[in-house]
């Protein structure tokens, strides 16, 4: 592992690198204090930009976006009771509660401390399991991998937010979607209608602008653009009774966050809701929880943070992206010419351990730029939203159009934008659909080849042991979700 490491470090440290790494954590702070914008949508409209870089500068500033957006989300939760980020939902309940008694500075600090830790040990998480998973995944063959996506598909939907049926079609819709262009064995046109710009497929820049960053806009519009009342910060340091309180809250975070973040569907947003109903379940006076529980701020910052780095874990080992912004980062790495998997370990040691690395570079530099620049980002917040609007839909039509050059790009990002603000109002999620998109030609190729090795015979998915132990387990797993109790309760968590 150390060895692994001074890999990473060799390549990570260089002055290139540990720009593009500052630039993404920066970007990423930003764009969580700013609220409305999101990691996914940032990274969406930022792929075009990565085009030009080599794929491990690309990947180390894509990266920090997504991690560093967990940082900077708890800023505005805290400061304005308005979370920057979907994960920093919670910190609302008693972080600005923390900020309305005066102590909105001791809230910044454990927020950000338990941040760091719970980030240092998601990565350490990273460099002691990958390598195990990854020898693992040697025995995966085109079968394995099939039933794994299926897994990965059906708990992405039982894990997503409200309805199942809605998460079922939306993922079917992706899939879809997916099958759009050259069938690559036969060579027939699928789905093309004839428009030559379709030949290749839809590209995933397209589907990712349009249903993250310019739905996003229509919906943010929606909003009314009120003033923020802003709490005033006070002493930048929690007391030592404080310090006592959030530590063992920000180890227990910390474990949750690095083991759900690994499951599909998972990450950083459910890491925190599973941490904040945890803290309050055990703690000895839950009544204090909505009123500035010191408990409410360090569980959940540090599991969102931790879910965040442990949920590269199946993308680089077994090419399996588990949300959706991670889903965006597999698609970065496909458009470099790099297939996800146990390949990027074995024949890209440098840009594997080199990403892993800059993780913790990425954390420290956090850590340092975070509580200094508070005073900036409380500026910022000031900002209307109408302002910022314009420059990010030009950024989002040059980026679409520098794809290729086409302006058949630019009309199905309209027609995504479209389906993305539309989905948000009949209550589904768009997660699903990215995941069955960037899933569905691999499932399709998988799929293909098992037959060829089984001369069309399906029972060869249920003859091998890992590919018969996944599909009945993505079945039970659907199956639970049917059961009228089961249902009950999973709504019920929800809810909560």
């Amino acid at each position: 592992m150390f060895h692994n490491l001074e890999i990473g470090f060799a390549a990570a440290v260089t002055l290139q690198n540990l720009g593009f790494c500052l630039i993404g954590a920066l970007l990423g702070t930003l764009i969580g204090v700013l609220p409305g914008i999101g990691p996914l949508a940032t990274i969406a409209m930022l792929l075009p930009i990565t085009f030009e870089l080599n794929a491990l500068s690309s990947l180390i500033m894509l990266a920090g976006i997504y991690y560093g957006a967990q940082y900077g989300g708890s800023t505005t939760a805290i400061l304005v009771n308005m979370p920057g980020e979907s994960s920093s939902v919670v910190t609302c309940l008693d972080g600005y509660q923390m900020a309305r008694n005066g102590r909105a500075g001791s809230a910044l600090a454990i927020a950000a401390i338990g941040s760091f830790f719970a980030g240092c040990v998601g990565i350490l998480f990273i460099a002691a399991f990958a390598p195990a998973l990854a020898t693992v995944s040697q025995r995966f063959q085109s079968p394995e991998y099939f039933a794994l996506m299926l897994f990965g598909l059906v708990a992405a939907v039982v894990l997503a937010h409200g309805s199942v049926t809605k998460a079922l079609a939306m993922i079917v819709l992706g899939l879809s979607f997916g099958l759009v262009g050259t069938d690559v064995t036969s060579g027939t046109m699928r789905f093309t209608f004839g428009v030559s710009e379709l030949f290749d497929g839809i590209d995933f820049v397209t589907v990712a602008m349009g249903l993250f960053g310019l739905a996003e806009i229509l919906r943010n519009l929606e909003q009314k653009d009120e003033q923020p009342q802003i709490s005033t910060i006070g002493r930048l340091w929690p007391s030592r009774s404080e310090m006592r309180e959030a530590w063992p809250a920000i180890i227990r975070g910390t474990v949750l966050g690095s083991i759900l973040g690994i499951l599909p569907g998972g990450g950083a947003i459910l890491s925190s809701f599973a941490s904040y109903t945890l803290e309050k379940r055990i703690s000895s006076n839950p009544s204090a929880f909505g009123k500035g529980a010191v408990q409410g701020v360090a569980g959940p910052e540090s599991a969102n943070n931790a879910g965040a780095q442990t949920s590269f874990i199946p993308l680089l080992t077994l090419g399996i992206p588990s949300n959706p912004v991670i889903a965006l980062l597999m698609g970065a790495m496909i458009i470099k010419g790099i297939a996800p998997g146990t390949a990027v370990m074995v024949k890209e040691p440098t840009l594997f351990w080199g990403l892993v690395v800059s993780m913790w570079v990425g954390n420290l530099m956090l850590i340092i730029i975070n509580l200094p620049l508070i005073g900036l980002w409380v500026k910022l917040l000031r900002i209307p939203y109408r302002w910022l609007f314009p420059g990010i839909l030009v950024l989002c039509c040059v980026g679409v159009y520098s794809v290729g050059n086409s302006y058949v790009a630019v009309l199905l990002t309209a027609g995504f934008t479209l389906l993305g603000y539309l989905a948000a109002k009949l209550g589904c999620e768009c997660a699903p659909f990215l995941l069955g998109f960037v899933l569905g030609p691999l499932m399709e190729e998988n799929l293909r080849r098992s037959m060829l090795l089984s001369d069309g015979d399906p029972l060869i998915l249920l003859q091998r042991p890992i590919s018969a132990v996944l599909i009945a387990a993505a079945l039970g797993l659907l199956a639970l979700t049917i059961i009228p109790s089961i249902q009950k309760t999973r709504e019920e968590a929800f809810q909560e």
